[in-house]
């Protein structure tokens, strides 16, 4: 494994060489010390050929030739034109659909040996030349014998290995930074590289891929926001997935869409609110919405309609971090900076020890340069960075469970601004998360509070009931006796009120805390020796 890492490694350098990427690298802004790297370099003694390519080529060609890992952190880039030159932007966002695909007999015989059938056999027509092909799979346009026209997705060969040993270097980097940085260990990379890990191997897995899709589908189902295509399960393998095909316009196909007169402006807001309504609704959220991912339906583009494939990220939150993450986005764009330090302390994403007051100011200093803009001009991509900076001072952590929910964040809003570039995020945002927060307190989340608790009033009986024949048998240890007698009537106050909190719980949901509070200090005086 170590030989296999190495060779790895020693074929990422040889991949920089080949298409000059430090020549990228150092036409940036680089300190004094990082621009006098480019003498020490052994490579760059030797003459350098013309490739005839741009620089956004190179960089595209030599992201292809890495593998999975590397085109996925072309698309993240890709969808961010704000931060790239538009050359580069066009180069990379070719690797969200048209990555060069591989052998189709291969896929052929991929196909059979995990359906346990010829093609022929189970569809009608089957397309060898790939519709689409992207840095995990590709895509077979087909039809099954029952007449449903389909797409057929295949995992490419040989994937496992090299991901194994990027990983591996992306594991060994990090521990590498957290010995060497506090501020590393501050972000905390090896648990980053933990969940991406999780992530891409789940990737390869095609009936979760499956699985979320039909989730998803349910979540939207008859909604004119978002269309899901079907999965047909009978034909879903861990390698092999079929699900309806589908006939839209790619999102960035802006000129197609301005034909057809779609309202631009509805679209990119409706883009938000799908997002917003998956996060904080469902807390069940498309992780890889780059634009290779999403079209448009051509049916009513004066009431446009997304639709989603490729279904193998998806992200989710507990129930505190949406509440607080709701809660830190309302506070901050309302300016209540004392509300946004004093959720960060509560919620534990500072110490419990920070100073609220130099907290606050710190982000007020970070924060109020940025607000003199129109809303429509801020970047949650800018107000990130500029976040992450100022939490330096004050050891906060980067929260791995939010990491995804930033990346898709930041691909939802890159698009927008793309599709409609006076988009204004918050306005678009503001009454969804409003009226998100009202509902968690309204008399019908309640109920549903009520529900879950009497759920519960079965299983407290029991104990009840348990305890108080525990104290019905007599000690059979005479010196134990007087203790036992003492302690008698705490025992009985105890299951007292653990009944009490059983038989209570239903009717004291709406104030909860009374029934629980009774349930404890039973369970203490019983228990307690």
């Amino acid at each position: 494994m170590k030989l296999l890492a190495v060779r790895r490694l020693l074929r990422i350098q040889r991949v920089v060489i080949r298409y000059q990427l430090d020549d990228l690298l150092f036409a940036l802004p680089l300190p004094f010390w990082a621009r006098a790297l480019r003498y020490v370099l052994p490579w760059r003694w030797l003459p350098r050929r013309d490739l005839l390519l741009s620089r956004g080529a190179r960089l595209r060609l030599a992201l292809e030739e890495l593998g999975p890992i590397f085109i996925k952190f072309g698309q993240l880039l890709s969808t961010r034109r704000d931060l790239l030159p538009t050359d580069i932007a066009d180069e990379l966002a070719k690797l969200q659909d048209q990555v060069p695909p591989f052998d189709p007999a291969k896929a052929l015989a991929l196909i059979e040996s995990q359906l346990g059938a010829k093609v022929g056999e189970v569809f009608a027509r089957f397309d060898t030349q790939p519709l689409a092909s992207a840095s995990v799979a590709q895509v077979h346009a087909a039809q099954l014998k029952s007449g449903e026209e389909v797409v057929v997705k295949v995992i490419r060969p040989g994937l496992k290995p090299v991901i194994e040993q990027d990983i591996a270097w992306l594991f060994l980097l990090a521990k590498l930074a957290e010995r060497a940085s506090t501020d590393a260990r501050r972000l905390r990379p090896v648990e980053v590289v933990s969940d991406y890990e999780k992530t891409i191997y789940d990737e390869l897995d095609l009936l979760r891929e499956a699985a979320n899709a039909s989730q998803l589908r349910r979540n939207f189902e008859g909604s004119p926001l978002l269309y899901v295509p079907q999965v047909y399960w009978d034909y879903c393998r861990p390698k092999v997935l079929v699900m309806e095909r589908i006939y839209g316009i790619q999102v960035t196909d802006l000129d197609t869409l301005a034909d057809q007169r779609t309202d631009m402006k509805l679209l990119a807001e409706r883009g938000v609110e799908i997002f917003f309504t998956q996060v904080f609704r469902d807390s069940f959220f498309h992780a890889d919405m780059h634009p290779g991912n999403i079209f448009v339906s051509t049916r009513t583009p004066w009431n446009p309609q997304y639709i989603a494939i490729d279904c193998g990220i998806i992200g989710s939150l507990t129930a505190e971090d949406q509440d607080y993450l709701a809660r830190n986005l309302i506070a901050f764009f309302k300016r209540d900076y004392r509300r946004v330090a004093q959720l960060h302390i509560d919620s534990g994403w500072v110490p419990a020890e920070t100073k609220i007051n130099d907290f606050e100011a710190a982000i007020r200093t970070v924060c109020e340069p940025i607000f003199e803009k129109p809303l429509k001009d801020i970047s949650f991509g800018q107000v990130l960075l500029r976040l992450f900076q100022t939490a330096r001072r004050f050891n906060m952590e980067v929260q791995p469970q939010l990491v995804l929910l930033q990346k898709t964040l930041l691909n939802i809003e890159g698009l927008g601004r793309q599709l409609y570039p006076d988009l204004d995020l918050w306005s678009t945002a503001q009454p969804f998360l409003e009226r998100w927060m009202r509902e968690r307190i309204s008399p019908l989340h309640l109920l549903r509070n009520l529900q879950l608790q009497a759920e519960q009033v079965p299983h407290l009986s029991q104990i009840a009931r348990e305890t108080l024949e525990r104290l019905n048998q007599q000690p059979t240890n005479r010196q134990e006796q007087p203790a036992s007698r003492r302690q008698w009537p705490a025992r009985l106050l105890g299951a007292a009120l653990i009944a009490g909190a059983a038989t209570q719980g239903l009717a004291l949901s709406l104030i909860a805390w009374p029934s629980w509070l009774m349930l404890a200090g039973g369970l203490y005086l019983v228990l307690r020796r």
